[in-house]
């Protein structure tokens, strides 16, 4: 038994070691020096409702320098406390931006792809996702960048020409 396990365990590595040292060396590019610009701590305020709540938002790159990862935490008054993660980075391979949220209101994760517009210093994305009913929805999210230190979320549902949500940030000094 133990000679079929060896047996096993060469002929995985024999397999698998051509394909991975066939991979191509992934490094950073233009695209993710562009979200790394977000690296720190922010402060936020979300206007939904009629309401504003405030809250932060933590980012850092990671794995590599090809993720942009986000930890935000937020007081929604009597609603409680909501807590979100995020993922972003730049698919080379689709040229598009890619964007994935999880948070503490659903079990669904959001998957969002988009390009950038340098000229008008906005990242818009769109996807799939729990609607506020919960049944499948489309989302488009616009973020724009009008300095180093600010940050402007609109969120948009269905067709939707007003966002559902706005989130200012200010990066924390």
């Amino acid at each position: 038994m133990t000679t079929v396990r060896w047996f096993g365990a060469l002929a995985l590595v024999a397999f698998v070691a051509p394909a991975v040292s066939a991979q191509p060396d992934v490094k950073p590019g233009p695209e993710h020096e562009m979200l790394k610009k977000a690296e720190g701590t922010w402060t936020l305020v979300m206007k939904a409702g009629g309401m504003e709540h405030k809250g932060t938002t933590v980012y850092t790159m990671g794995l590599g320098g090809l993720w942009l990862t986000s930890s935000m935490e937020c007081d929604l008054g009597p609603a409680g406390k909501f807590t979100g993660k995020g993922m972003d980075s730049y698919d080379a391979g689709k040229k598009k931006f890619v964007s994935y949220w999880f948070d503490s209101m659903s079990t669904t994760p959001m998957a969002f792809e988009g390009t950038y517009d340098k000229e008008k210093k906005a990242l818009t994305l769109t996807g799939d996702g729990p609607g506020p009913d919960g049944k499948p929805a489309k989302w488009k999210s616009v973020t724009t960048y009008p300095d180093a230190d600010t940050m402007t979320f609109s969120m948009y549902v269905g067709d939707g020409k007003e966002p559902m949500f706005v989130i200012e940030y200010k990066r924390k000094k």
